[in-house]
């Protein structure tokens, strides 16, 4: 039984397309937290220390995804995904480029970084939806839930050695080398679309019903289709609308964490990054064991993980001291990343293959869009109640969605099919009306 659950990790990573598809990811993800982290010195550096400088930075960087992610998933849809992502990482990578080249030259100003940073998060708009629904076009269906998971483990790899390796680097040698490295670890994204085979069957689109409700219609692509099927699919609208809850008010811990270590804890940098690493940490294994998981993602599970995931959030908020608090924010870490793999997966195994980008477009603006609202109410919460009870009231407002929303009939969530091991095949068409399904998760380029 022990080499079972490790059976479908296996599985996935002898698909070729996948395994050069999830490599090329890892060596860029690195390459971008060591710029985001990089980025934020440069720009403190540039205005003197300026927070809000910083602030600017980031909200120009993730807007496009408020404004355009929507957009993203219609092209999703309506081009071949690699094409796509070989345009969307391209442009990524020139934006790194001239972002290093400004910097180690001396030309670069806050007004450039700016505008790199828009220009960033417009590329990226677009590259979300494509780069997620495309996992489902590289492995079998039945594997989908473990590739996402592997998905979820490279982006939290890179999330910890990212921002160490950026640390030193910029200490050496500057950040315009950084953000030069940055620029070369697209190469490997796009080698690694570049050689992904496109000779093997790709996913069947089944006729359309003229009077199926929930499917969408032949032609060109519309939104309204992708949130008509999300309505009247309730394995789609649980995932959904639960991560759009937590998604807004219970992951937004990098408000949370620099409150509690400045306004609770009193400790400075140093202790920020502690807790941030803890978090992280703790994301990584739960990535790793969703993905070493034999078990398929079921409606069940992501409650379940949901409610656990509130209430040790809202137990993080009555920590007595810095030790208890950094420990218990391991397991924090590891169920929200069970939480998003969950409705991930349940979201792109449910959705059509002639709807998925559209339908992920969706899922990344719920998750994404609600940062803009979430962390300041979470910021204006700690700065009336303080940082422990803007915790304690996100992990209870978690934890309640999950269980109101568990009220859907579980007749009407269909079964998840429980073979993880022939992974090597594309994944084939879901179809909402009937048969079996579901899985998934995320990560960056």
């Amino acid at each position: 039984m022990s080499g079972g659950s490790r059976m479908p990790v296996t599985a996935v990573l002898t698909a070729r397309n996948f395994r050069r598809y999830l490599l090329g990811q890892l060596t860029s993800n690195i390459g971008t937290w060591m710029q985001r982290a990089a980025q934020d010195l440069l720009v403190l550096h540039i205005t003197g220390n300026s927070g809000s400088a910083v602030g600017v930075v980031t909200a120009l960087q993730f807007l496009p995804q408020t404004l355009f992610g929507l957009m993203g998933g219609v092209l999703a849809d309506r081009y071949p995904k690699q094409r796509l992502l070989l345009l969307t990482q391209t442009a990524m990578g020139v934006q790194s480029l001239l972002l290093g080249l400004l910097d180690v030259t001396g030309a670069v100003n806050l007004a450039s970084v700016y505008a790199l940073a828009l220009a960033l998060g417009t590329a990226t708009a677009v590259d979300s939806p494509a780069r997620n629904a495309y996992i489902s076009e590289l492995v079998a269906r039945e594997c989908v839930a473990t590739a996402v998971s592997l998905n979820a483990a490279q982006f939290n790899v890179a999330r910890i050695l990212g921002p160490a390796l950026a640390g030193l680097a910029v200490a050496a040698f500057g950040t315009g080398p950084v953000f030069l490295v940055n620029a070369a670890s697209y190469l490997a994204v796009l080698y690694g679309l570049f050689t992904i085979r496109t000779d093997e069957p790709v996913e069947p689109v089944e006729p359309v019903e003229p009077n199926d409700r929930g499917r969408s219609r032949p032609g060109r692509p519309l939104l309204r289709d992708a949130f008509h099927v999300i309505a009247s699919t309730p394995e789609l609208l649980l995932p959904i609308t639960l991560i759009a809850v937590v998604g807004t008010f219970g992951l937004n811990f990098q408000v949370t964490l620099s409150l509690v270590a400045v306004t609770v804890l009193h400790s400075g940098a140093a202790a920020f990054g502690c807790l941030s690493a803890a978090y992280a940490l703790g994301s990584l294994i739960g990535a790793i064991r969703g993905a070493s998981s034999a078990r398929p993602p079921t409606a069940r599970r992501l409650v379940t993980a949901t409610v656990v995931f509130g209430a040790l959030e809202a137990a993080l908020g009555v920590m007595p001291g810095y030790g208890t608090f950094m420990a218990l924010l391991v397991p924090t870490g590891f169920t929200a990343v069970i939480v998003t793999t969950t409705a991930n997966a349940l979201t792109q195994l449910h959705a059509e293959p002639r709807l998925r980008g559209r339908v992920m477009s969706v899922y990344f603006l719920v998750l994404l869009g609600g940062t803009p609202v979430g962390a300041p109410l979470v910021g204006l919460v700690s700065d009336t109640l303080g940082a422990r009870t803007s915790l304690v009231l996100a992990g209870i407002v978690s934890a309640s969605s999950a269980l109101a929303l568990s009220a859907v009939p579980a007749h009407r969530l269909r079964p998840t099919p429980e073979d993880g091991s022939r992974c090597t095949r594309p994944a084939q068409g879901v179809t909402v009306g009937g048969g079996c399904g579901r899985a998934e998760e995320t990560g960056n380029g």
